[in-house]
């Protein structure tokens, strides 16, 4: 892809440093990644991956590799003050950054309500579902993360907001009969605020533009577009004017499929057992 300037991130990942510094610790000791890992029960790739900044350094490792490297806490102590959002991959630091201050957001999802709408007993049980479980703490943290991303929706000024929801994301009872009875109404809630409009895509459409799975599109204080698609085992920024063009026009035709916001409305009432 032709890759479009997005706006520039303000430091390196803390998970980056901290590799950094491990590998510095490694080699000052003399020992290849093969040999650490060795030491420590963990193949070659993990540690490269660890000093990468792409996974992250746990407590208890930390701790054992502070006694070999004789890093005198250095690195459990980095662990320790890690910022809540360096728990994530950089792709998804990068996009929670722009998320932020974004003044338009568009999404389709055809597999589970975003995370931008949900309560925090859907959410808590969505990330329950996770394999590999989260290990504890783990779970708490994502969590809180993924709520506090929900103040963009009251923020003085918020962005445009637009989803698209493929009609058996609304009949996926994750939880108990409550929890999603309460996801329901709270997205019924979120549907009257003024900034934000809600459409789903009925499960007999003749045509579905959105087969390929879930994106973003997003637009940018500057008012850049760009995108970001969502995989089983990643994701990443589409910042190419011809392919965020396309799915651009992709949201636009599930637009013309999915039924109206007033339509959308009275489904989520129906499903309420309210009309």
């Amino acid at each position: 892809m032709n890759a479009r300037k997005l706006p520039p991130k303000k430091n390196l990942s803390s998970m980056k440093m901290l590799g950094r510094q491990l590998g510095t610790a490694r080699r000052a000791a003399g020992l290849t990644q093969s040999a650490l890992g060795e030491m420590v029960r963990l193949d070659e790739e993990t540690i490269a991956s660890i000093e990468q900044g792409r996974r992250s350094l746990k407590s208890d490792l930390a701790h054992l590799l502070d006694e070999i490297l004789q890093t005198k806490g250095l690195l459990s102590t980095g662990v320790a003050n890690l910022p809540d959002i360096d728990q994530f991959p950089l792709w998804a630091e990068e996009y929670m950054e722009q998320e932020r201050v974004a003044i338009a957001l568009s999404f389709y999802d055809n597999a589970v309500i975003p995370g931008l709408l949900q309560t925090a007993a859907f959410a808590r049980c969505v990330l329950l579902n996770r394999i590999p479980a989260y290990v504890e703490g783990e779970l708490e943290t994502v969590l809180r993360l993924r709520l506090d991303r929900q103040e963009i929706l009251q923020r003085r000024c918020p962005p445009t907001l637009s989803f698209m929801l493929w009609e058996p994301v609304l009949h996926l009872r994750i939880g108990t009969e409550e929890t999603y009875r309460e996801q329901l109404r709270h997205l019924r809630n979120c549907s009257s605020l003024p900034n934000l409009s809600l459409q789903i895509l009925p499960l007999d459409s003749p045509m579905h533009a959105g087969l390929d799975g879930p994106f973003t599109l997003l637009e940018t204080p500057d008012h850049q577009h760009v995108a970001y698609t969502e995989s089983q085992r990643g994701s990443q920024w589409v910042s190419s004017p011809d392919e965020v063009s396309i799915l651009a026009r992709r949201y636009a035709m599930l637009r013309t499929q999915a039924m109206t916001t007033q339509d959308s409305l009275r489904l989520l009432d129906r499903l309420l057992g309210e009309r």
